[in-house]
């Protein structure tokens, strides 16, 4: 018996040590570039092939990485995808409770670069960004032929750094050289306020994403309403793409009973999970939040973590859902770290609502629909070009659109610039008292953006929130 244990000792050791030599030899095959990167040999064909006999040169990583991708793609999943090591650090940054930078949103207008707005407090408002100024250099670097995604990214860097840009100011016609020094950008996900109607106190508050501190915003937010006399709640998730689970998890419990199932999860082969609201350890609040009257407003744009909520509150009978019926992703997405810092972004889940339904490609439907008006819905952007009579471009149905939207006859909104659009142009232009012409410059889009959101943020044309507010002020008077 003892023989045998010592053969047996001796065999396994020298397997280990014959595993060992294999993979020192593939290991310092790769250093050398002419390794396997697979045990696939068709992988490792196509990827001699390229490598060898490819007229343009690739680095093997980006062959790597691009195979990672095609693999996500193959599934045919939208929500499933490779991400490398920036997009996977970026996609991060977007649920972190702030970000690094300089507090400016960026867009790209027919090849030139240009801010839209600086944050108000952020890095780029104390050094003296303005709208429609052009970057044309960042650190003495020329923008030519970079993306949208080159330009952020160079912006973007380590807090207490540095970045200079130098952008061109069509106001003074001059190119000026700005620093802004990058800075923590707090990532406000949650807004609360109390609305009075006919001597009812409603609690509004609004949800644009299920972000790692959304639930901490969520406590502070329902308490001050509450202290400031609520006795209702208006949530809205209007154009809320999701987020994490474990925030909605959070919000819903502040909502629902101890121990009540607000969703399901479903694995690959059907098995059903439920979540449950947890008393939390982490956040105290108010439970008059439990017996409060719920109306949820969401619409297309209401996505994932949302419709969690919206269904969750639907099927328990907790809330009232209006406006529109949301977009429809009822999966759950794992993110798994690769060894090269990139991640697989992989739909592992489906999830059901507490009724056990699927929403997916359908939506959470709305107890009652209120359509919203065009103007909520229109994407404002920075126009830098000039169109006169006779033109035809996206830029100028963008305009049509909106003068359309503001009450100004415009007899077509399909981008061609004809009399009727300038008509409605220099009127337009006349009433908000800027220089009187009929073209679409650059003074015209800055005065129409400005228009379009004075309208937004005035609540009385807000169609669905003037219902919501209707509802609930009916439904505390049935008290």
């Amino acid at each position: 018996m003892q023989r045998s244990r010592f053969l047996l000792f001796v065999i396994l050791v020298v397997m280990l040590l014959g595993l060992f030599l294999i993979l020192d030899g593939c290991a310092a095959n790769n250093e050398q570039g002419t390794g396997t990167a697979s045990t696939f040999p068709v992988i490792d064909e196509a990827l001699d092939v390229i490598k060898d006999k490819g007229v343009y040169p690739v680095e093997q990583e980006l062959l790597i990485e691009g195979a990672l991708r095609g693999m996500a793609d193959v599934i045919g999943d939208p929500y499933s995808t490779y991400l490398t090591q920036e997009e996977a650090a970026a996609h991060k940054e977007s649920l972190a409770g702030e970000r690094i930078g300089i507090g400016a949103e960026v867009t790209r207008s027919n090849g030139k670069f240009i801010i839209v707005a600086p944050m108000k407090g952020s890095p780029s408002e104390k050094a003296g960004l303005q709208p429609y100024d052009e970057i044309v250099q960042i650190d003495g670097e020329r923008l030519d032929g970079k993306s949208l995604q080159d330009v952020v990214q160079r912006i973007r860097g380590k807090r207490g750094t540095t970045v200079t840009m130098t952008i061109y100011r069509p106001d003074l016609n001059k190119h000026l050289e700005v620093p802004v020094m990058r800075d923590a950008i707090a990532v406000k996900t949650v807004s609360a306020e109390v609305m009075e109607m006919r001597g009812k106190k409603i609690g509004y508050i609004s949800l644009t994403k299920f972000a790692e501190e959304s639930a901490k915003e969520w406590e502070k937010a329902t308490n001050k309403l509450i202290s400031e006399g609520a006795q209702s709640l208006i949530i809205d998730v209007r154009g809320n793409p999701g987020g994490y689970l474990h925030t909605v998890g959070d919000i819903a419990g502040s909502l629902l009973p101890e121990d009540t199932v607000f969703a399901f999860m479903q694995d690959a082969k059907g098995a059903l999970t439920p979540l449950v609201t947890e008393a939390s350890e982490k956040y105290t609040y108010d439970e008059k939040l439990k017996k409060m009257p719920v109306v949820l407003l969401q619409d297309k744009g209401s996505a994932s973590a949302s419709e969690v909520l919206s269904g969750a509150l639907k099927d328990l009978k907790r809330g009232y859902i209006m406006g529109v019926t949301s977009f429809g992703k009822g999966t759950v997405q794992d993110i798994t770290e690769l060894s090269n810092g990139g991640e697989m972004k992989l739909s592992t889940h489906k999830w059901l609502t507490p009724k056990e339904s699927w929403i997916h490609g359908k939506g959470v439907k709305t107890d009652l629909e209120v359509a919203q008006k065009a103007l909520f819905s229109e994407h404002i952007r920075l126009v830098a070009e000039v169109y006169n009579d006779g033109d035809y471009h996206d830029n100028v149905a963008y305009g049509q659109r909106l003068l359309e939207g503001l009450g100004y006859t415009v007899g077509r909104q399909d981008g061609y610039f004809d009399e009727s659009t300038a008509r409605a142009v220099h009127a337009f232009r006349v009433d908000s008292k800027v220089k009187a012409a009929e073209s679409m410059d650059r003074i015209f889009f800055t005065a129409l953006k400005g228009q379009v959101e004075a309208f937004r943020d005035d609540r009385e044309n807000d169609e669905q929130l003037q219902m919501a507010l209707g509802y609930m002020h009916h439904k505390m008077n049935e008290k």
